[in-house]
């Protein structure tokens, strides 16, 4: 979808009532959906799934995005303290069960959110894995919502050739050999021949969250 495309989909939900709202990981490459919307309606809520456990960087970058493209953006925390996050032996949950950690500090938060609305704006795109290349730019979601991937479509030439074009900000740990940038504990600097996500809880033999999929039961 191009912008006009995005603007009219984001207009037509809007007249028909819908509550919108996006949400971001404040990677470079998830700027583009961020600044496109703040085109087309700055007051669509965008709120940030903060973990606990994000990189200093990331969050001083979502500042700086809000500043920049005049949004305002709010934090999603968890309701599971830190301090039983742990399994039997003591261990986090991080380092022994990533889907359980996921679970908690993305997937509740995430649930609670989406009661609040009907329209889930989400930049995921087909190229960057396998499992996001069979989703359709309208998916059911949780709680009678529906997710909305403008972005579906869109490669990370196109990513960056956007970026390029309107001058936008880089996360700051680009620079230094990132890609694809999550929670500090199982974000790792990616070798050249990873996909995009593959350096993200590396050796686990996990490549999502659980936003996109279903990985744990209640």
């Amino acid at each position: 979808m191009d912008f006009e495309e995005i603007k009219s989909s984001i207009i037509k939900y809007q007249e028909d009532g819908r509550k919108l709202f996006t949400t971001s990981s404040f990677q470079t490459h998830s700027i583009v959906l961020l600044h496109l919307l703040s085109r087309i309606d700055k007051s669509i809520p965008v709120y940030c799934l903060n973990t606990g456990f994000l990189f200093p960087e990331t969050i001083e970058y979502k500042d700086q995005l809000a500043d920049a493209f005049g949004i305002t953006i709010k934090d999603i925390k968890p309701d599971v303290p830190k301090s039983i996050q742990k399994d039997a032996e003591g261990k986090l949950l991080f380092a022994s069960d990533p889907d359980r950690c996921c679970y908690y500090n993305k997937v509740q938060p995430m649930d609670k959110l989406l009661s609040d609305y009907d329209i889930w704006i989400n930049g995921i795109r087909r190229d960057q894995n396998a499992n996001r290349a069979k989703m359709r730019v309208e998916e059911p979601s949780k709680m009678n919502t529906v997710r909305f991937h403008p972005m579906l479509e869109w490669t990370n030439k196109m990513i960056f050739d956007y970026i390029k074009e309107h001058d936008l900000p880089r996360h700051p740990l680009d620079a230094v050999g990132y890609s694809s940038i999550g929670c500090e504990p199982c974000t790792r600097k990616p070798s050249l021949e990873m996909m995009e996500r593959e350096a993200r809880w590396y050796g686990m033999n996990k490549t999502e969250c659980g936003l996109h999929t279903e990985l744990v039961s209640k």
